[in-house]
């Protein structure tokens, strides 16, 4: 078998074969970042069926959020906004701080032409 044969094959396995896992697993973070850029994700972690099922459940969650949002008058009774499932090669959302009191203060007298 030529080199060029084996490259062949090997470039048109399954997603999920037993040889493209084994080559994913041994990419560095780097290279899988670079591949999702390049919008590339049947060379992710995960094959295109489990993509397109976390896409499929992120939706149905974002559906019930806003239909209990939609049906629920008080804002404090609201439930969190869901958070999409991971996908490979992607960092957890960041959760950021509330605002203290101070900074609120500053940022109102900066809008209000209070800079000093």
């Amino acid at each position: 078998m030529t080199p060029r044969r084996l490259g062949v094959l090997l470039h048109h396995l399954p997603p999920e074969s037993h040889t493209m896992t084994a080559i994913r697993n041994n990419m560095s973070d780097a290279e899988l970042d670079a591949q999702a850029d390049r919008g590339e994700p049947e060379k992710g972690r995960w094959s295109q069926t489990e993509q397109l099922l976390a896409l499929l459940a992120d939706r149905v969650a974002q559906l019930q959020y806003t239909l209990i949002c939609v049906n629920t008058e008080k804002k404090s009774q609201r439930p969190d906004v869901p958070e999409p499932i991971r996908r490979p090669g992607s960092q957890p959302r960041k959760k950021t701080a509330p605002m203290s009191d101070a900074a609120a203060e500053r940022l109102f007298q900066l809008i209000n032409g209070g800079a000093v």
